[in-house]
């Protein structure tokens, strides 16, 4: 093997070791901002959705008119579910949402314990 061979299989596994390499764990800040630029990016998407629903309402009220003034018959479309606006965007904090979840799961179990004896099914 010559010299320039040898360097450039040298450099190619010094350099993939690199590749391999873990990187520290996320803080739980870092996932907190990362949460909640999912959460943004998820309601910019039912936002997006919101508004093609309502210009392809749009253009289907303006082709029937238009097809009305011209004498055509335009059969009715079926029947959709009408657009449904997202609203404005609101991030509820992790521990807020955390913390209310837990609440009602708290009782439940409690209300399941004292009903699980009476429905025991029967035996074969």
């Amino acid at each position: 093997m010559n010299r320039t061979a040898a360097f450039t299989l040298a450099s190619l596994l010094l350099s993939s070791s690199a590749v391999w390499a873990k990187l520290p764990p996320l803080s739980d800040e870092a996932k907190a901002k990362a949460a909640e630029a999912a959460a943004k990016t998820a309601h910019a998407g039912k936002v997006d959705n919101y508004k093609l629903c309502k210009s392809m309402d749009s253009v289907a009220a303006r082709y029937a008119a238009e097809a009305k003034k011209q004498g055509k018959t335009v059969k009715p479309t079926a029947s959709l579910a009408p657009c449904a606006d997202p609203g404005a965007f609101v991030y509820p904090p992790p521990a807020a949402a955390a913390t209310a979840a837990a609440a009602p799961a708290a009782a439940a179990p409690a209300k399941t314990m004292a009903a699980a004896p009476a429905a025991t099914p029967a035996k074969k």
